[in-house]
């Protein structure tokens, strides 16, 4: 469980960055 959490917060911020690059 505390694995899967990990995986979507490493999700969320790949998608971040890549926003901000974008951006």
């Amino acid at each position: 469980m505390i694995l899967m959490v990990v995986e979507v917060v490493n999700f969320l911020i790949l998608i971040i960055c890549v926003l901000v690059g974008v951006a």
